[in-house]
């Protein structure tokens, strides 16, 4: 309940005031029934707009991080997220993906939205970067659609590090379902997981337009955080 009333009467009136996010391919997102949003990841602001231009609910993974902040700041923003019906994934240790996977079928298996950034952390420089295998995984078990998404902007309003979001125009593009109905049964095969899953970065390439890094985003910031110099593959679209 709180999810609607955080959406329409409280949070969502005062975001498509101030952002006023333009969509385009909004008719690609189905009405009823399962299926994956899978998007770029450029801010923190990307986990409130997207919902607020989507008529369905929709649940993310989000890290356990925003659930077990200290003080007052950490406790509210735990009560945010769970109110908001997001749902904490423990990124550290060798189940972490398991877990993730679990959670995102309980919800598809509800007939309802997942929300999932294949990145698996936002990017610190606006690229778009490889993306992890668990939304094939997903999608190929659950066998759901997964629709391409492209937040536009976002990272201009609000990089990593910045507080309070600059004020400003955003555009959200949605592409066509993408149907992997083709590989059912064949998720425990490295090669077509990894096939699915450049296949939905590149949908997301095409509608983001950002320069593309063929590495993991977690990969490159290790390595810039350790001063290493490393040459990264990258692809401008």
């Amino acid at each position: 309940m709180f999810y609607y009333v955080l959406k329409y009467v409280l949070l969502g009136p005062v975001l498509r005031l101030l952002f006023r996010p333009r969509t385009e391919g909004l008719e690609h997102v189905p009405e009823s029934g399962a299926a994956i949003i899978a998007g770029n990841h450029l801010s923190f602001s990307d986990h409130f707009l997207m919902p607020v231009v989507l008529k369905r609910r929709i649940t993310f993974l989000a890290k356990q991080e925003y659930f077990t902040g200290p003080g007052i700041k950490g406790r509210l923003t735990a009560a945010f997220f769970r109110s908001a019906g997001q749902i904490p994934v423990d990124r550290s240790g060798r189940d972490a993906g398991q877990a993730a996977i679990r959670e995102g079928l309980g919800v598809l298996a509800k007939d309802e939205l997942l929300g999932i950034y294949p990145e698996g952390t936002r990017s610190h420089d606006g690229r778009l970067y490889k993306g992890k295998v668990g939304v094939a995984v997903m999608a190929l078990k659950a066998g759901v659609p997964v629709i391409p998404c492209a937040m536009v902007g976002t990272f201009e309003i609000q990089p990593p590090g910045q507080v309070l979001p600059k004020i400003k125009r955003v555009r959200i593009r949605f592409g066509e379902p993408l149907d992997f109905s083709r590989f059912a049964g064949m998720e425990d095969q490295k090669a077509v997981l990894r096939a699915v899953t450049d296949e939905i970065m590149y949908s997301i390439l095409a509608l983001s337009g950002q320069e593309y890094v063929d590495e993991y985003a977690a990969t490159v910031k290790a390595a810039q955080a350790g001063g290493q110099r490393r040459s990264f593959p990258r692809l401008r679209h």
